[in-house]
């Protein structure tokens, strides 16, 4: 058993998201368990780039409103209780309203080389304002 009390709020590094985004960590991969998941706030307009994950993810949003997208798919509007599964290899993107913040617990594994995503470009206003 391991506890693991408290831990920093992180800035969301700039080259996976635009605007503003903090992230908790929740679960990190260890020695039998490739389970990486976080808390990640996005303030209104905030959003992650294109990514992929090599075994899927999982977002579950626990506050305010959202949007995610699939490559060539609409975008969606998600809300506090809704729960989205993005497959293995599949091009998304998600983070908050326009002018909501958004909070989601995001739910992973890790590849055999410890990978959680392959970040793409950003997300451009077009793109996420369709």
């Amino acid at each position: 058993m391991e506890i693991t009390h408290g831990g920093a709020t992180a800035p969301g590094p700039a080259d996976w998201f635009t605007g503003a985004v903090l992230i908790d960590a929740v679960a990190a991969p260890a020695e039998g368990s490739r389970l990486a998941a976080a808390s990640v706030h996005f303030a209104p307009g905030a959003r992650t780039a294109w990514h992929t994950h090599p075994h899927g993810q999982t977002i579950w949003v626990t506050e305010g409103e959202g949007r995610a997208q699939r490559r060539g798919g609409p975008v969606e509007v998600i809300r506090a209780g809704d729960r989205v599964f993005f497959a293995p290899g599949e091009d998304h993107w998600h983070g908050a309203a326009p002018d909501r913040l958004m909070t989601h617990l995001a739910m992973h594994q890790v590849d055999g080389d410890g990978n959680a995503a392959t970040w793409g470009a950003h997300v451009t206003d077009e793109e996420y304002l369709a």
